[in-house]
């Protein structure tokens, strides 16, 4: 059976005094027996305090990115080696602001999500269409054609460790909303390309998360939709009470 999963992106935002703060904000609200498994992201400077910090609670840390490559000349960026020697064993991968700011590509992130997998590692990989898409039609082609391009090559048993988040990038401050029924629309539509690729066993043991400026007012009707998962949440997951309103929605 599928989990239900929250996970919050904290982007570039907290210093190391701010995420101790959020975290000790969080520890003292989070159940002991949480509606949903729990996650959040914080930068690269306070990914090994904020793994200290959480280790003896239902919250667990995940990175908001990683390099493809093992090791080497590459100024500025962090191996999945690296990651896991501090104690983080989850990555978002293919974010919507990582394939337009930095220009990542589908072929890219097949390459990260290799390394990922190799290292035994769990990957959170985000996909979307942005607004144009979405008014031209083509938004159910891009979304598929990003799954096929970025993790069709992968085996069966690799999806044990694939959490799927779907970002509407139309409905990201840009004023358009996305209506729960187009949420499900097209998490229904996800969940069948991935049981036409790998079967319905599969599709049917794969979380997808849901992307789009998700909030405690709007999390409960969202969540409720049969093929939304849990969500990626972002502006929202900086505050440790809107955060677990969101999930206290399951």
């Amino acid at each position: 059976m599928r989990k239900n999963i929250v996970a919050g992106n904290w982007k570039m935002n907290n210093d190391l005094a701010q995420t101790q703060e959020l975290i000790a904000d969080l520890k003292k609200q989070v159940s002991a027996d949480p509606a949903a498994t729990i996650i959040v992201a914080p930068t690269y400077t306070n990914l090994y305090p904020a793994f200290e910090a959480l280790k003896d609670t239902p919250i667990s840390v995940a990175a908001q990115n990683m390099h493809q490559n093992a090791n080497g000349a590459f100024t500025g960026e962090i191996s999945a080696a690296m990651l896991k020697s501090v104690g983080v064993e989850t990555v978002i991968l293919g974010h919507s602001e990582r394939r337009a700011y930095f220009k990542e590509s589908n072929e890219l992130l097949a390459e990260k999500v290799n390394t990922a997998l190799e290292n035994d590692m769990t990957v959170i990989f985000c996909f979307g269409e942005e607004l144009e898409d979405r008014k031209a039609d083509k938004h159910f082609d891009l979304v598929e054609s990003q799954l096929k391009e970025s993790l069709y090559h992968l085996s069966k048993e690799s999806w044990k460790n694939i959490i799927l988040a779907y970002e509407p990038v139309w409905a990201i401050g840009t004023g358009e909303t996305a209506s729960p029924e187009q949420a499900q629309e097209m998490h229904a539509f996800i969940r069948k390309s991935v049981a036409d690729a790998y079967g319905s066993e599969i599709s049917e043991e794969v979380s997808i998360l849901y992307g789009g400026s998700c909030k405690p007012g709007n999390a409960k009707e969202i969540f409720a939709n049969k093929d939304v998962d849990g969500g990626l949440i972002g502006g929202a997951s900086l505050k440790a009470e809107d955060f677990l309103a969101i999930v206290n929605s399951f």
